[in-house]
């Protein structure tokens, strides 16, 4: 009787322990505070800048419009720039169903400066709710606080555009779970562009190579993979996996010189050539390289530059692996 007894007890204090944890993460978190009281002044300079940013960099522009999935690299279908509404589900291997937000001045002119910049920095929505980290506010909120305030400058240029966007549907507990990833950001200051490494590293953490060009398990990158490749995107023909960008001469891009990193990035800068339309079946390239074609010479160099410094990962990434 006393096992039963002990046994009873100790099933009533499991209980009420996760009846306590699932109070808290539901209704006390996230917990990044309120969002600042701030006005972005919307200076020319400050709104190429973060126009540069959202389009190049930080490539907010790439989920938060509709791109064109028939041609290479699904550039961005012209006019539709920040109308959200891009679906990431279970077919593509996520908890659930999120959908891109309307970033363009038809949601954001309701939004404070502030609440932009709490959305983009700590990952917490206008009404309080905890952000997918699939928008990348835990790397966002270590650029400088400068850079961000550039991109909610450009934000607010945007052309208006009605396109009303579903709320997420995660999974459970994901949907409980996703409640502990907003953070307070830690901003950085922005490294002279004569301290390439440096600058570089800031770069890659602003542009999220490592997001995709990593293992990941469940949502989360797996630790020692990092920027060795593996990501698999699911595709209706297929898998298609994120490359190997170490400097591992066998398997990554050690033997890639800078001038051959950066003519590949430029390949697809130029913004009046239209990328190839694919054969019906073939897999596509997720990267958006038209986007990322339009950084600097200067900036892709960089990135090279801290990209050559990571640990050497020998990890052969098939590629394209065709199931139709």
């Amino acid at each position: 009787m006393k096992i039963l007894k002990v046994l009873g007890i100790t099933l009533a204090f499991v209980i009420l322990l996760g009846l306590t944890s699932g109070l808290y993460l539901n209704f006390a978190l996230p917990n990044v505070g309120v969002a600042p009281e701030l006005k972005v002044e919307k200076t020319t300079q400050r709104i190429e800048r973060g126009r540069y940013l959202a389009n190049h960099v930080t490539v907010c522009m790439d989920c938060h419009s509709t791109r064109d999935w028939s041609a290479f690299g699904g550039p961005i279908v012209p006019g539709s720039e920040g109308r959200g509404g891009e679906h990431f589900d279970k077919k593509a291997g996520f908890p659930g169903d999120i959908y891109s937000t309307n970033l363009t001045p038809y949601k954001l002119s309701s939004w404070t400066d502030g609440e932009i910049y709490r959305a983009i920095t700590s990952g917490v929505g206008k009404d309080g709710h905890a952000l997918f980290p699939i928008m990348g506010y835990q790397r966002f909120g270590k650029m400088s606080e400068d850079d961000v305030l550039s991109i909610i400058a450009y934000l607010r240029t945007l052309k208006p555009i009605k396109n009303e966007t579903p709320l997420p549907e995660l999974d459970f507990p994901v949907n409980l779970l996703n409640k502990l990833g907003p953070t307070k950001p830690e901003h950085s200051d922005i490294p002279a562009i004569s301290d390439t490494i440096r600058y570089g590293a800031y770069l890659v953490n602003a542009a999220g190579c490592v997001d995709c060009h990593s293992k990941q398990e469940k949502g989360m990158i797996v630790a020692g993979s990092e920027f060795g490749g593996g990501m698999e995107f699911i595709q209706p023909a297929g898998v298609i996996r994120a490359p190997n960008i170490t400097s591992d001469k066998a398997t990554g891009i050690g033997t890639w010189s800078k001038d051959m990193f950066v003519s590949r990035f430029k390949a697809h800068a130029n913004a009046d050539s239209k990328a190839p339309k694919l054969a019906e079946g073939e897999l596509n390239s997720p990267m958006p390289w038209t986007m990322y074609g339009g950084m600097t010479e200067t900036d892709l160099g960089a990135v090279f530059a801290y990209l050559k410094t990571l640990k050497k990962q020998n990890n052969k990434v098939i590629v394209r692996t065709y199931t139709k």
